[in-house]
C-alpha cells in the first residue's frame, strides 16, 4: 500500500502503533471486538470496545481509499495519461475528496459545452486565453475572428469567445487548487436555506419551523439537518446551500487570475459562469452529502446509545408473569409464562365493557394469579394500557404481585415475524404480543434482540440515516450487551446467540439444534461437538456463554466445572486450578470464600502470555461469579389520577420514565399515552450539552408540566429546581 495504514490510524486516534497493528492483526484473524476487549487485553493495551471499533472501522475507511485510488490509478494508465507526477498526486492523496478532485479531469465524462467547444477546435484558443498573455502578444477579440465559422455555428467573434471561456469555466471547474478553496469556503461560510414550496404550506404544517429558514451548515444541529432533507424528500421544502458568491469570487480569482489585461478578463467571467453553472452545484452536491452523513452520524451515535440503555434495562429476573396485551374492544390477551418464560396459558378478558364483563375479568385475573403462582403482571403501555393498570391496581392481589407498565414498542413486529411464527405456530398475532411483553419485563435483553432494532422506537430520525451504517452499528451495540451480560446457553434463543462473540446466525441454528437433540450443555466443552463450531469459533464464544450449576471439582474430568457459569474464559482455567492447588482447596472453595481469594499473590501467576489485567479480571469473576452488570430492577408507578392528556396540567409534578433520548432533548412517558418533551434547556439548572449528561432510556424521573397543547397532543416538561431524576 502506498500508505501505511497502521501509522495513519495511530496518530488519529492517539494510540501506540504497537496496539493499532496488533488490533488490526487479531481482526483479520477473525477475532471480534467484544472478545479482543474482553479478553486481549494485554495484546492490545487494554483497549475497551470503543478504541477497537475505531480502529476497524478506520482501518475499512482506508483499505475503501486505496481501492478507488487503485481504480483511478489504473482508469488513468488505460487513457496512456499517467505521468510520473500525476501518478505522486494520486499517491499522496489523504482523503477521497482529494483523490476525487486530482481525478475529476480525467474522468469519463457526458456531453458537455466545453466538449463540444473544443470539438471547434477552440482548445488551443482557450488555452492561450487562460495563459492571460500580455495584451501586446494577444488581442483576444482579434484573434477569435480566425476562428469564424458558420458551419461550427461559430458566427461572430463573441461566439468564438463565449465557447473558449466555456472550456476555460471547466478547466475551473476541475481544479484542484480551486476546488478545495470553494469546498472549505462552503464547509465554513456556507449557508442552508429552507424555502416552503409553492402551495404546500397546508399540507406542510409540521414543517412551519422551516418555511423561511437559514443557518450555517457548520452548526446544524443533526435534527434540524434530517428534518429538512425530509421535507425536501416529501416535497415541501426546497433547500439550497451556498456562501456568499463575491467571497467565491474572490477566492477563485486570487487563486486563477495572474494578470489584468483583456485576456484577464475573459478568464474573470468564465470563472463566475464556471462557479455558478459548474462548481458551485457540484460543491454543493458534495458538503450536503457531507452535512447529511455528519448528522447521520449524530443520528446514529444517539439511536445506538438508546438502544444500549434499553438493552441493558434492569431485568425482572426469574419471575411467573402473568402479560398483559391490553385494548378496548378486542379485549385484553392474557399469557401466563412460567420462571424460564415457557408459554402456559392464554385467555382474553373485557375490563373496558360492561360491569358483568368487568367483574369476569376480574375474577379470571385473581384465578390466574393464583393458578400459575403469579409473581408479577406486565401490562403493554399501548392502547387501554394505562386503564387496564388502573383496573388490575384495584383488585384484590397479594401486595407481593407488582404491576409494570412495558414498553411494548416493537412487540407487534415481532408478533407478526417470522421468528415468532416458529415459536408459538398455534397462537394468533396478540397472543405472541403479550407473551413477548411479559418476556420483555423478565429479560429486555433477550427478548429484544428478537425484533429489528429500528422497530424499538428509541431512534431520532432513524428513516432517514444511511441504512447499512445504522445496521452495522445497532448490530454492533446488540453484540456489545449481549457479550457484555453473557448468555445462558440451555436456555437462550437462537437470536440471542447469534449476537455472541464468534457464533452469527448459523452457528446459533446449530447449538440450538444440538441442545434439542442432546439435551442441555453439560459444560462449554461440550460445545466442541457442535457442527461447524471449529476451534476459533470456540475460542470466541466461549468465555461469553454460561453453563448454571457446574459443579464436582473444577478439573473438567466430571464434564461440569463451575468456571462454567462464569466470565472466566476456559483457556484460563489452568490458571484458576493453579491458584487453588497453591491454596491446598478446590475451585469451589476459592468461589465461595474470599479470605481464600484475598491470599492471591496475583504477581506468581503471570506469564509471557498472562498478565495482571487479565488476572485482575478473573480475580474480580471468581468473586462474583457470572454476575449480571446490569442494575436491580425498580417499578415505576404512575400518577394515578392521570389517565389522559386531558387530565395534564401545568404545574403538575409527575413520576415519568424517559422513553427515547435525542440531540434536542428527553422524550417522557408520563402514562397518559403520549410522551412529554423535556428540552434539553429543561433537562438541568446548568447548561447541558448532551442530554445522555443528564438522563438516560428507561431511567425513573420526577417532571414538571410546563405547557399541554391539545390540539397538536405535544406535551412540555421540566426537570429544572426539584423536577430531578431519581
Amino acid at each position: 500500500m502506498p500508505h501505511d495504514q497502521t501509522t495513519i490510524i495511530a496518530t488519529e486516534l492517539k494510540l501506540k502503533t504497537q496496539q493499532v497493528q496488533t488490533v488490526l492483526a487479531l481482526l483479520d484473524e477473525g477475532a471480534t471486538v467484544p472478545f479482543l476487549a474482553r479478553y486481549r487485553k494485554e495484546a492490545t493495551g487494554s483497549l475497551d470496545e470503543v478504541a477497537i471499533s475505531a480502529i476497524r472501522d478506520r482501518s475499512t475507511q482506508i483499505r475503501e481509499l486505496e481501492k478507488r485510488r487503485e481504480v483511478v490509478l489504473r482508469s488513468i494508465q488505460e487513457q496512456c495519461k499517467l505521468t510520473g507526477e500525476l501518478k505522486e498526486k494520486i499517491n499522496a492523496a489523504s482523503s477521497l475528496a482529494v483523490l476525487e478532485d486530482v481525478y475529476l479531469p480525467y474522468r469519463p465524462k457526458r456531453r458537455t459545452r466545453a466538449t463540444t467547444a473544443k470539438e471547434k477546435g477552440l482548445e488551443p484558443f482557450a488555452r492561450r486565453l487562460f495563459q492571460q498573455e500580455s495584451q501586446e502578444s494577444m488581442d483576444p477579440a482579434l484573434e477569435a475572428r480566425a476562428f469564424i465559422d458558420p458551419v461550427k455555428e461559430l458566427a461572430s467573434v463573441e461566439d468564438v469567445l463565449s465557447s473558449a471561456r466555456d472550456i476555460i469555466a471547466e478547466w475551473v471547474s476541475e481544479d484542484a487548487r480551486a476546488r478545495e478553496k470553494i469546498r472549505h469556503l462552503f464547509t465554513t461560510q456556507g449557508i442552508l436555506r429552507s424555502k416552503v414550496a409553492r402551495s404546500k404550506k397546508t399540507q406542510g404544517e409540521k414543517y412551519k419551523d422551516y418555511f423561511d429558514w437559514a443557518e450555517p451548515v457548520a452548526t446544524i444541529p443533526s435534527h434540524r439537518m434530517l428534518a429538512m432533507r425530509r421535507g425536501e424528500r416529501e416535497e415541501i421544502l426546497s433547500l439550497r446551500l451556498a456562501p456568499p458568491e463575491d467571497n467565491a469570487h474572490g477566492l477563485l480569482e486570487q487563486v486563477l487570475l495572474t494578470s489584468r489585461n483583456a485576456a484577464a478578463e475573459h478568464v474573470r467571467l468564465a470563472i463566475h459562469d464556471g462557479y455558478k453553472r459548474l462548481l458551485a452545484p457540484s460543491i454543493e452536491t458534495e458538503i450536503r452529502l457531507v452535512a447529511k452523513q455528519k448528522a447521520d452520524e449524530t443520528a446514529i451515535g444517539i439511536f445506538a446509545e438508546n438502544l444500549r440503555q434499553l438493552l441493558l434495562a434492569p431485568p425482572l429476573g426469574q419471575k411467573n408473569v402473568l402479560a398483559i396485551d391490553p385494548g378496548f374492544r378486542t379485549g385484553c390477551k392474557l399469557a401466563c409464562l412460567d420462571r424460564q418464560g415457557k408459554f402456559l396459558h392464554t385467555q382474553t378478558i373485557y375490563p373496558h365493557q360492561s360491569e358483568e364483563r368487568k367483574r369476569c375479568a376480574a375474577e379470571s385475573l385473581i384465578a390466574l394469579c393464583e393458578r400459575f403462582q403469579i409473581e408479577a403482571i406486565a401490562i403493554g403501555n399501548g392502547t387501554a394500557g394505562r386503564e387496564t393498570e388502573t383496573f388490575s391496581r384495584k383488585l384484590s392481589l397479594p401486595p407481593t404481585i407488582p404491576v409494570v407498565m412495558v414498553n411494548e414498542s416493537g412487540a407487534s413486529i415481532y408478533s407478526a415475524s417470522e421468528i415468532a411464527r416458529q415459536e408459538f405456530p398455534d397462537q394468533d398475532i396478540t397472543v405472541r404480543g403479550a407473551i413477548s411483553i411479559g418476556r420483555r419485563l423478565m429479560d429486555p435483553l433477550a427478548e429484544l434482540v428478537k425484533i429489528d432494532p429500528k422497530s424499538i422506537g428509541v431512534g431520532q430520525y432513524q428513516h432517514d440515516v444511511d441504512q447499512a451504517a445504522l445496521k452495522e452499528r445497532l448490530d454492533d451495540v446488540a453484540a456489545s450487551c449481549v457479550n457484555q451480560v453473557g448468555v445462558e446457553v440451555n436456555t437462550a434463543s437462537a437470536q440471542l446467540l447469534q449476537y455472541v462473540s464468534g457464533l452469527g446466525p448459523q452457528l446459533a441454528q446449530n447449538i440450538v439444534a444440538y441442545r434439542n437433540e442432546h439435551g442441555p450443555f453439560v459444560g462449554r466443552s461440550a460445545l466442541k461437538k457442535v457442527p461447524r463450531l471449529g476451534p476459533k469459533a470456540f475460542e470466541q464464544a466461549a468465555g461469553f456463554l454460561r453453563i448454571r450449576n457446574g459443579q464436582n471439582g473444577g478439573n473438567g474430568r466430571s464434564g461440569k466445572n463451575p468456571l462454567d457459569a462464569s466470565a472466566v474464559h476456559p483457556e484460563s482455567y489452568p490458571i484458576v486450578q493453579h491458584m487453588a492447588h497453591d491454596l491446598g482447596c478446590s475451585v469451589n472453595d476459592l468461589l465461595g470464600d474470599e479470605t481464600l481469594r484475598q491470599q492471591i499473590q496475583l504477581t506468581d501467576y503471570v506469564t509471557d502470555h498472562v498478565g495482571l489485567p487479565t488476572l485482575h479480571d478473573i480475580l474480580a469473576e471468581l468473586a462474583k461469579p457470572g454476575r449480571d452488570p446490569r442494575e436491580q430492577f425498580e417499578v415505576v408507578q404512575f400518577a394515578e389520577w392521570i389517565a389522559a392528556i386531558e387530565d395534564v396540567q401545568p404545574g403538575m409534578k409527575l413520576t415519568g420514565m424517559v422513553t427515547n433520548v435525542t440531540a434536542f432533548g428527553a422524550f417522557v412517558d408520563i402514562g397518559v399515552h403520549q410522551d412529554g418533551l423535556v428540552h434539553i434547556s429543561q433537562l438541568a439548572d446548568r447548561f447541558v450539552k448532551d442530554p445522555n449528561e443528564v438522563v438516560k432510556v428507561q431511567q425513573k424521573v420526577l417532571v414538571t408540566v410546563l405547557d399541554v397543547d391539545l390540539p397538536r397532543k405535544r406535551i412540555s416538561l421540566s426537570m429544572k429546581g426539584d423536577g430531578k431524576g431519581d
